[in-house]
Parts: structure tokens; C-alpha cells; sequence
């Protein structure tokens, strides 16, 4: 065991600022004409109806689902980055699927070239399919600009530059279909991700991300996205709960973590990125999104949204006011706006795959009374780790302090003259580039 190291409040040095530079030239590839062309290419289909024509070339979601394809697989380059494939199921009957169907999910795989990092997955993903005000009607006119041929738009561009890099993990591009039918391909895939043992370690969910018009403000905009996020798991077990209980760590689950991982991601970027704002709530009331259903199955995710939303544009039949088409329609998307969504989701998945992973079985050492807290953690398996990061907050804080840092260098266990029952702690592990993980909240243990 390496020895107890006591660390005061000014005794190290910082270790290597976070590479933003490193990121630059990628985020810099975001074109946004091309998202603008694949939102209007989406709503040119007419609908994206789970339950609308397949056999189709120009309407319907079988239309959509083969352009997206082939759009992926246009970004394959050569020697082939990325792979595209349909995932197709069947999905049993349900309310809105009264006779079950046939659905088919869109994704792309970008493998990790480090072999050490490469089983660590992080996704994008996105509905593609949509509807009108009737839930059930397959055949009249449902754009989805907004709602959601803009996150599928991002995701795409997201794919395409992304596809240029190699990153030391794993990245998945997913397009889930039967969203608006209650998150069935995102259901579907989750579960088998699952049972496979998949090591998914975050998603980010791109759901309505193209209007950034305030509805209650004339003119107003606003380049905020909304970031969701859960604090609890979906049922947890006794023990989960006694965890949480004795650490007071409600807001502090790993799609948390996540969540402010976007918001240190994007405050490298000052003004090229669309603005982060956390909500510390799973998804907004009465809605909910695919992220929810990697929640269910045990996977950290976070969904992205517009600051304010368009209610009357949303699951509405397209209609005509003052001469001009009304309702979910492409010119209510700001391409300049979805152009800094896909900026956002870049910069962060390139921080979260090149990262080392979050440092295991940290914890506060409960051993003992004192004012001072020993903390130890498990040491990350990648070989570009140089050292670790104590990142620490007041208890009624909800963000980890950019002042409240301390660099342990390469130790596994130290001693901070800092109060353990006045403050939160997590740990993150940093390499030789400054790519720094998401933080691992300590949980405690008498040894």
C-alpha cells in the first residue's frame, strides 16, 4: 500500500489544464449547413410514424430509416472507421402499438483503438421517429423538426466528425424509432445492452435541441441547452438505499456525475458551445426520453433540450397561420443553435472516451473521529494515468467548485485537512494530455 499522504490546502501544484486545445480542431468540423439539410431531408419524408409506410423511397419511416443508414455509411471513409447497421425487433402489442410492430433501431460503432479503454462505451443518441396530434395516426403529416429530426441531425454530424478522430474508446451513434410509443427501441436496446454486460459508462440523449426561441419573450433566445438528469435509480436495492442514506448522496448518481461532466466540458469552451444548464430532475413533467430507458437498465445518461420549449408546435397537426405552415416544421430549427448542440456532445464524448475511467471504490475512511478526511480509492487501469484530482464541495453545494480541487499525484489514499462531515468528496483520474474523468462520488468504508 502506498503511504498516507496529508495534503494541505496549498501544498500542490496543478497538474495539466485540461486539453481543450486537443478538441478544437474537431468541434471546429461541425458544419452547420449540413444539419440544417438533414433536418429538412427528415421532415421531407413527410412522417416518421413507427407505424407509417416502410416500403416507401420518399415518405414514411422506412424511408427515413435507409437514408439515415446509408447516411451513416457514407461517413465510413477509408480504412473504415465506423461501422452502420439496422437493429431490428419485434415489439410486442401495446396501447400504442395495438398490433405490435416491426422496429428498427439506426446505429453507427466507432471502436476504441486503446485496448485497455476500448470495452468502455459512451453514446449518442436520438429518436428519429415522430407524430402529430394523434398519437395513432400513421398517415397524415408529421415533420418532427423539432421533435426529433434536430437531435437526429446532431447526432449525425456528431458521427461524422467523430468518425474522423480515434478515440482510445468506444462511441455509439444510436437512432431509436417507437420513442413517442413509449421508448420502445430505446427500451429494447438498453435491456440488451444489459444483458450483454455492456460497459456503458454515459449517454447523452439529444431530444428537441432546435429551437432556441423563448415562446414567453418576443424575439428572445436563448443558447442554453438544458441538461436532465436522475439523482435516484429506478428501484433501488436495500443496500443502494442504506449507501445513500448514510452518505447523503441523492444528488450524486453517476448520470449526475455525468450531467456535471457536460457542464466542465463546456465551460472550456466559452462561446463556441451551446451553454449547459443542469436541471437536476430526470426529464421535464409529463414527458420523458430514450435516457430514461438506459436509467432503467443501470446506465448513466442525461438528456439534452432546448432552454424553453414550443408546447404548441409540439405533437401537433401541421396547419397554415398568417400564410405559413404552422407546427413542427423546419423553419421553427436554428441551425447556428443545433450546430453548437453537436459542438457540445463532440467535445464532451471526445473528453469522456480519451478520459481515464472514474476511479473505483472510492470512499471516505470511517474509521475514526477527527476534522480531518482519509480518502481511498482503486487505481485506474489505463496506462496513460499520471495522477488524481480530490474534488470536494460544501454539503448544501450542488456543483463541484472549480476552487475546490486538490492534485494527489500518482497516490491511491490521502489525508485533506478538510472536514469530512462538512463537505462532499469524489475522486477523478487524469493522464499525461489533462483529459480528466467524470468523479467518482467517495461512498465510505472502515478501511
Amino acid at each position: 500500500m502506498l503511504p498516507i499522504i496529508a495534503i494541505s490546502l496549498s501544498s500542490l501544484t496543478a497538474p495539466p489544464p485540461p486539453p481543450a486545445h486537443l478538441q478544437a480542431e474537431a468541434i471546429g468540423k461541425v458544419e452547420n449547413a449540413r444539419i440544417r439539410a438533414s433536418v429538412e431531408k427528415l421532415a421531407g419524408f413527410g412522417t416518421r410514424h413507427t407505424l407509417s409506410d416502410t416500403t416507401s423511397a420518399t415518405r414514411g419511416i422506412g424511408a427515413a430509416r435507409n437514408w439515415l443508414k446509408a447516411e451513416l455509411e457514407s461517413y465510413a471513409g477509408s480504412p473504415a472507421r465506423l461501422t452502420a447497421a439496422f437493429e431490428e425487433f419485434e415489439a410486442p402489442k401495446s396501447t400504442r402499438l395495438p398490433d405490435g410492430a416491426r422496429v428498427v433501431n439506426v446505429l453507427a460503432t466507432i471502436p476504441g483503438k486503446q485496448k485497455e479503454s476500448a470495452d468502455r462505451r459512451y453514446y449518442i443518441t436520438a429518436h428519429y421517429d415522430s407524430r402529430n396530434t394523434d398519437p395513432m395516426d400513421a398517415a397524415g403529416d408529421a415533420p418532427g423538426a423539432n421533435d426529433n429530426a434536430s437531435g437526429s441531425a446532431v447526432a449525425l454530424e456528431c458521427a461524422r466528425v467523430l468518425s474522423m478522430l480515434e478515440l482510445d474508446s468506444t462511441v455509439v451513434i444510436l437512432l431509436t424509432a417507437a420513442e413517442e410509443q413509449g421508448l420502445i427501441g430505446a427500451h429494447y436496446h438498453a435491456a440488451q445492452a444489459a444483458a450483454r454486460k455492456d460497459n456503458i459508462l454515459g449517454v447523452l440523449n439529444n431530444d428537441i435541441v432546435g429551437d432556441p426561441t423563448d415562446p414567453n419573450v418576443q424575439g428572445g433566445q436563448f443558447f442554453t441547452v438544458r441538461v436532465f438528469s436522475e439523482g435516484l435509480p429506478r428501484n433501488p436495492s436495500a443496500a443502494q438505499i442504506a449507501g445513500i442514506r448514510a452518505t447523503s448522496s441523492e444528488s450524486d448518481s453517476p448520470s449526475r456525475q455525468l450531467a456535471r461532466f457536460v457542464e466542465f466540458v463546456g465551460a472550456q469552451h466559452e462561446n463556441n458551445l451551446a451553454q449547459v444548464g443542469l436541471v437536476f430532475r430526470q426529464d421535464r413533467f409529463l414527458r420523458g426520453g430514450d435516457h430514461i430507458a438506459f436509467n432503467d437498465n443501470g446506465f448513466p445518461a442525461v438528456r439534452f433540450s432546448v432552454f424553453r420549449e414550443h408546447y404548441d408546435r409540439q405533437h401537433v397537426n401541421v396547419t397554415t397561420r398568417d400564410s405559413l405552415p404552422y407546427g413542427d416544421v423546419p423553419r421553427y430549427t436554428d441551425a447556428a443553435f443545433m450546430g453548437r448542440v453537436a459542438r457540445l456532445n463532440i467535445a464532451t464524448i471526445i473528453n469522456l472516451a480519451n478520459a481515464p475511467r472514474p476511479p473505483a471504490n472510492a470512499r471516505i475512511v470511517n474509521s475514526e473521529l477527527g476534522n480531518d478526511t482519509l480518502l481511498r480509492w482503486s487505481p485506474a487501469p489505463e496506462p496513460d494515468v499520471i495522477g488524481y484530482e480530490v474534488v470536494y464541495r460544501p454539503t448544501i453545494d450542488s456543483t463541484w467548485n472549480p476552487e475546490m480541487v486538490k492534485d494527489v499525484g500518482a497516490a491511491t489514499e490521502v489525508r485533506l485537512k478538510i472536514n469530512k462531515d462538512d463537505h462532499f468528496f469524489g475522486i477523478r483520474a487524469y493522464d499525461r494530455h489533462g483529459y480528466r474523468s467524470p468523479v467518482s462520488f467517495t461512498g465510505t468504508a472502515k478501511e
